[in-house]
């Protein structure tokens, strides 16, 4: 008699929920170290919701599926020469950048989803953060995969890995993942599954993925697409995190409110990065970062944000800076970069007069007033074959690693400056969330491997800017420098026959 077929309830339950064992010789708390240290309590691991129902048969079904299309669609891009129909050479900076700053971040996050979910308890959040560990490491896979084609015709793709390590800049990201995985697992899951994953990702993934489709950059769409489904089922785990701590217990609340306010803001602070890429680095523009900003976080997330009030949760703190700053965040940064670049694994470049003339359109309140000068100036600088680079080594910010030159809100001429003082030594910041963020847990920070130290410190293979570039791997005058006569750009109008 063949044996009864099951129904997908139980079949749900057995892949899943019954993958779960009871503790008979050995202490529950030994197997979970790390379940009870940040002082979070669990009454009852069975109230975790899997809004899903995926077991890991269905899984490896679905994403092989994804990945038969998706290689498919690399083959095309290949054989038909995609890097050739961008809208411009200086788009494929943005990807270098995407390459170098997001992608080992997906694999920083598959590590801190292995960690958490073998030290949370409840066997329905293990397995969740299983399938999203493995989720993280496809990502950076068909990234890697997607601009290994760009690689063979632009600098700046071939030592991303090594790059990660040691860039002056990427410790921005860098340092934001790693003080994610060296904090508890539900800490983790608060930084990266719900304030990155829920409240964030849009801001990252949409513009990006938008900016690619408007620049005719079909792999970089194509991996955003088959990514999609996995980030579905990553914001209901970064959503189902909150919903069951907060019923969990209810001295839980002060302590997830605390992380929301800090990993609000030092997410904010990473996406810096993407600022900068939507007001500058795109050729074919699809929203200014203040239009971002506004839909994805003030009117998405603040709506989130009024639905969980019913729990105790308020809106993070430092959303008025924010709200401040998004006038100026992105013109800011590209500032930094474009007197740095010397230093870095891609071009920069000063907007054209159309692009000021959107700039100034979408901030009619600052970008004029404060901005079109300084690029004005800069323009007429490389007109003159003075291209303007900075020669000295910036302060660093001890929390988010970003050299200090942010402004202070209310007057946008002077540069926001604050310090703490820990064991007799000290510590500068960009902002009052980073200085409060370093003063709640200094030991944390007081360590950070900051890169402008460590040059001066001859740790950067030693004194002379050209050992710090033998140590970044970066070939001078390949991969950085100012994009007009770079060879990517000459490479480019050869391609397209200009002269």
């Amino acid at each position: 008699m063949s044996p009864k077929k099951l129904n997908l309830k139980d079949k749900y339950k057995l892949l899943t929920r019954d993958l779960d064992w009871e503790f008979s010789y050995e202490d529950r708390k030994e197997a979970f170290p790390y379940e009870e240290f940040e002082g979070i309590k669990i009454t009852d691991w069975d109230k975790w919701e899997d809004p899903f129902r995926l077991t890991m048969e269905s899984y490896w079904k679905y994403q092989a599926e994804k990945e038969k299309k998706l290689y498919a669609i690399y083959d095309a891009f290949a054989q038909n020469n995609g890097q050739t129909n961008v809208t411009d050479a200086r788009y494929v900076n943005a990807i270098k950048l995407f390459l170098t700053g997001v992608s080992p971040g997906e694999h920083a996050a598959h590590l801190g989803f292995a960690f958490t979910g073998r030290q949370m308890g409840g066997i329905g959040a293990r397995v969740a953060a299983q399938m999203q560990s493995i989720d993280e490491l496809r990502h950076i896979q068909t990234q890697i995969h997607a601009m290994s084609h760009y690689n063979k015709f632009f600098d700046g793709f071939d030592e991303f890995n090594h790059m990660h390590d040691r860039l002056w800049y990427l410790s921005v990201p860098k340092s934001f993942f790693e003080d994610a995985r060296t904090a508890g697992p539900f800490e983790f899951m608060i930084a990266i599954g719900f304030s990155f994953e829920y409240v964030l990702t849009n801001l990252l993934f949409v513009p990006f993925m938008s900016g690619a489709a408007y620049n005719g950059d079909m792999a970089t769409v194509t991996f955003g697409f088959s990514a999609q489904s996995d980030e579905a089922r990553h914001m209901t785990l970064g959503l189902e995190i909150i919903k069951f701590l907060l019923e969990q217990h209810e001295d839980n609340l002060p302590i997830v409110q605390k992380w929301l306010d800090k990993w609000l803001w030092r997410g904010y602070r990473l996406l810096t990065l993407v600022a900068m890429m939507m007001d500058y680095m795109l050729p074919q523009k699809v929203m200014s970062w203040q239009e971002a900003w506004e839909l994805y976080f003030e009117d998405a997330a603040g709506a989130l944000f009024k639905d969980l009030e019913r729990y105790g949760i308020k809106m993070p703190d430092y959303t008025d800076t924010i709200k401040q700053e998004k006038e100026h965040l992105s013109h800011q940064a590209w500032w930094i970069f474009y007197q740095y670049t010397h230093a870095a694994a891609f071009h920069t470049w000063t907007p054209t007069a159309e692009e000021m003339d959107w700039l100034s359109e979408k901030y009619p309140d600052t970008f004029d007033k404060y901005y079109r000068p300084r690029w004005e100036l800069a323009a007429e600088m490389e007109a003159k074959g003075e291209r303007f680079y900075t020669t000295g080594l910036p302060q660093l910010c001890q929390t988010c690693q970003i050299p200090m030159a942010f402004t202070e809100m209310s007057d946008p001429t002077q540069v926001s400056y604050r310090e703490s003082i820990y064991n007799d030594e000290r510590f500068h910041f960009c902002s009052d969330p980073c200085k409060s963020i370093f003063d709640n847990e200094p030991e944390k920070y007081v360590n950070a491997w900051l890169p402008v130290h460590q040059i001066l410190q001859g740790n950067c293979g030693g004194g002379g800017l050209d050992k710090v570039m033998e140590y970044y791997h970066l070939d001078d005058g390949v991969a950085n420098l100012e994009f007009e006569g770079s060879p990517d750009a000459e490479r480019w109008k050869e391609w397209k026959g200009v002269a």
